[in-house]
């Protein structure tokens, strides 16, 4: 079974302001340095014309991971996420999301969509988690689920302050 990971957040900017901060290479080192963890970092960046990819690598420690998952998985836990965004279309622009844990069986996979809200702009992920353990699968799922929101809301915060700066 998985579990479904619905996340949005809104800016006052427009969608083509947002869209400009995430295909900018400037934009994805920012955040990582700023919001990425210990350890984290960049490991791939492709930037298009309108187009980004970008393969990261972030991690939990394990001091915050409940013993359902320590037990079966010693240490932090490593991420490794991928995110790539279209061109604008018209005034929407789509992308997709993944991630998976070293060492753990199950990913995250979704879809984002950056879309006109009112004035500004909503971004919202469609995306599920997966670990195909039996009895406690659901639990890790659980566990992974929370974390990345957490992830989300510390990328949320700074991409907000990242576009306000450059108003």
């Amino acid at each position: 079974m998985a579990r479904r990971i619905p996340h949005s957040v809104s800016y006052p900017q427009s969608v083509t302001d947002v869209h400009a901060a995430l295909t900018d290479e400037r934009y994805w080192r920012d955040r990582i340095a700023e919001v990425g963890g210990d350890n984290a970092r960049l490991d791939r960046i492709e930037v298009g014309d309108g187009t980004v990819s970008v393969e990261m690598t972030q991690s939990i420690p394990a001091e915050h991971l409940p013993a359902v998952v320590t037990k079966i998985r010693p240490g932090d836990l490593e991420i490794v996420r991928t995110e790539a965004w279209q061109e604008l279309d018209g005034e929407r622009a789509t992308g997709t999301v993944t991630a998976r844990v070293t060492g753990l069986p199950g990913e995250l996979t979704g879809t984002v969509t950056l879309s006109p809200a009112g004035t500004g702009s909503t971004v919202a992920l469609d995306g599920e988690v997966r670990v195909p353990l039996p009895l406690i699968g659901g639990k890790v799922e659980a566990v992974i689920a929370d974390r990345i929101a957490e992830i989300f809301e510390h990328e949320d915060a700074f991409t907000s302050g990242w576009l306000s700066l450059r108003e």
